[in-house]
């Protein structure tokens, strides 16, 4: 049975920009469409405003009408609407175990200071068995986003040759390859303080270690070129931020992918990472979360 492209919607902007992202990325795919909207009971903690619709019935509702604007733009797609009871963090990762990818939608907060995360969608991402894409509504155009846009950029693979970087490896040659885009292979590191001394042995440290960083990720992406031969690859090996060199990248990227390692030692508390997490805060593309076997 093939994996469907499932989006969460909480009514906003941004949940609208995810529902246009993941139905233009089901279509790519020639995956089906899934729709989903978490509602879980609350008290109230103050009396409700006036009105006939309930909080359960909007998100009930909230599935069905954005499958019936995206029918209009898709009518090949096969889409199906859910509204699921829970907590949304749980209903979301149970939604997305099934999936090719979960698209969530997240706010800005302008250019300087990068998108706001809610706590819903940093528990998916943090606790999601499948990879995860955060959507940022198009700041210059007031409607949903356009069919296409910035498709064939780039998709850009943050790698650092721990664990997820064969699922990252993965994940962005599937992409590139539906985009026809090419992929390019971010690979940075931070030197250690006091590593070496003196401006020589900087520069001859800075050449070795480049040049050894750059023989292991030829030799990780070799099997993955081999099998999508279409896709064009570069590899671009560089000192200091990973971060920083990722969410520049970004600006001319289609999609950026990044992993989330899994803690050893308290497998039930996972963490984001700190590189994952700039990322999804401040790149201006979407941004897919790969978490590790």
């Amino acid at each position: 049975m093939t994996r469907p492209v499932t989006v969460g919607l909480n009514g906003t902007r941004a949940s609208d920009a995810a529902a246009d992202w993941g139905a233009h990325e089901a279509a790519l795919r020639g995956c089906p469409l899934r729709l989903v909207s978490a509602w879980e009971w609350q008290p109230y903690s103050h009396a409700p405003l006036t009105g006939t619709e309930t909080s359960e019935q909007w998100a009930r509702r909230l599935p069905g009408e954005a499958a019936a604007r995206l029918a209009q733009r898709y009518p090949h797609l096969v889409i199906e609407a859910d509204q699921l009871t829970g907590p949304p963090p749980e209903m979301l990762c149970r939604a997305a175990s099934g999936a090719e990818l979960l698209a969530l939608g997240t706010a800005g907060l302008g250019a300087l200071k990068g998108f706001v995360l809610g706590s819903v969608a940093m528990a998916t991402i943090a606790h999601a068995h499948r990879p995860v894409v955060l959507v940022r509504p198009d700041p210059a155009a007031p409607g949903p986003v356009a069919d296409g846009a910035g498709e064939k950029a780039p998709v850009v693979a943050g790698v650092d040759l721990g664990p997820t970087t064969e699922n990252v490896l993965r994940f962005a040659f599937e992409a590139a390859a539906v985009r026809s885009a090419d992929v390019e292979i971010q690979y940075c590191w931070n030197p250690p303080v006091g590593y070496v001394q003196g401006i020589g042995g900087d520069l001859r440290w800075r050449a070795d270690i480049a040049a050894e960083g750059m023989s292991m990720v030829r030799s990780l992406i070799a099997p993955w070129a081999e099998q999508y031969p279409r896709v064009a690859v570069e590899v671009c090996s560089e000192i200091g931020s990973p971060a920083r060199h990722l969410v520049d990248a970004g600006a001319h990227a289609s999609l950026v992918a990044v992993g989330r390692r899994t803690n050893l030692y308290w497998p039930h508390e996972p963490r984001i990472g700190h590189v994952t997490h700039a990322v999804l805060h401040h790149s201006p593309t979407p941004v897919a979360v790969i978490p590790q076997d």
